[in-house]
């Protein structure tokens, strides 16, 4: 069995707030492996680009800190790392596409600049190697005409057109992990699924793993092979995708997917009703009770879950879930 490349056990991220501090990110555990492709999912607010940050070690300086647990990278607990060495890591070891390329791109560099940039910051290249480079980059993310496009501004890109380049600066180095966080926001659904073919070619390519952040089921059963479903800051079940999506375990995960019609069509081989999930995530000042915090929101809801935490149960071979209606599977 080949060693996990990211290998993350029992994190807990805290934040600063007017109420106190708040565990944003509780007890949270995963293995990532090379070459892997995972997806965090979950709604808005459920932790998923705080546990990205905390890998990054791009936590809200005075606000946001890894108050226990380890992130091993290729044996080296990054929770404990100093920033520069996490500058070293950032963007040629690990990099990350973030939500927004239109406030990730400087808008007074050219594209060229930028992607040179890394380049040189990396890997020592010349001015002149890093824009040849930066070029071949450029035609590697499937952008028309390069050699001219290279000395574009953001602005004269379209919004597919600046995700690619996203995806060109996080790739430059060729890094052993990529992080995704929400590369499809505002695109339209045909440019999603270019950026998504994008990023499984290059994943094959080059071997590097990623991690898709999403809340999107529809992109993670497009994207990912396993998936990780957060909520209020917690794992509550993780598995394959087509497993998890066939047979989720989590009445979370059972509302996520009611969501999304052609897999529900799928499921149901029938034309049903879209569900909702109905309630709204707990608020910070609840993260870290000792209790199921989905509770409020689900049908399934018993003292039991309003008293004590669920642990992490198998729900089948590959696939755990934490909830008190699975305690009894093995």
């Amino acid at each position: 069995m080949t060693d996990p490349l990211l290998s993350v056990k029992n994190l807990r991220i805290e934040l600063n707030t007017r109420d106190g501090v708040a565990p944003v990110i509780d007890d949270f555990s995963f293995d990532l492996f090379p070459g892997e492709a995972i997806s965090f999912v979950g709604e808005s607010g459920c932790g998923k680009s705080m546990t990205a940050l905390g890998i990054m070690g791009l936590l809200p300086e005075g606000v946001g800190k890894i108050a226990s647990g380890s992130i091993n990278f290729a044996g080296e607990d990054l929770s404990s790392a100093e920033q520069k060495r996490m500058r070293n890591i950032r963007g040629n070891e690990i990099s990350m596409i973030f939500q927004e390329p239109m406030t990730s791109l400087n808008p007074v560099y050219t594209i060229g600049e930028q992607i040179a940039e890394v380049l040189r910051a990396h890997q020592g290249l010349s001015k002149q190697a890093s824009w040849t480079k930066a070029i071949e980059l450029l035609d590697a993310v499937r952008i028309p005409n390069p050699q001219a496009r290279i000395s574009d501004y953001p602005f004269q890109m379209s919004g597919g057109q600046r995700q690619r380049v996203m995806i060109a600066i996080a790739l430059a180095c060729e890094p052993k992990i990529l992080i995704a966080d929400e590369p499809t926001t505002a695109l339209d659904v045909t440019v999603q699924a270019q950026i998504f073919d994008l990023l499984n070619d290059l994943r094959k390519q080059t071997g590097t793993a990623i991690i898709l952040i999403t809340h999107d089921m529809g992109a993670v059963a497009e994207m990912a092979e396993r998936m990780i479903v957060m909520y209020a800051g917690r794992k509550v079940e993780e598995g394959p995708v087509q497993q998890v999506i066939d047979n989720a375990g989590h009445p979370y995960t059972q509302g996520l997917i009611s969501c999304v019609p052609h897999i529900l069509e799928k499921l149901t081989a029938k034309r049903q009703m879209l569900q909702e999930v109905p309630g709204i995530v707990p608020s910070l000042r609840d993260f870290g009770k000792d209790q199921c915090l989905f509770a409020s929101r689900c049908q399934y809801v018993s003292e039991k879950c309003n008293n004590t935490r669920p642990t992490e149960n198998k729900f089948s071979s590959s696939q755990t879930v934490a909830c008190w209606l699975t305690e009894s599977i093995q």
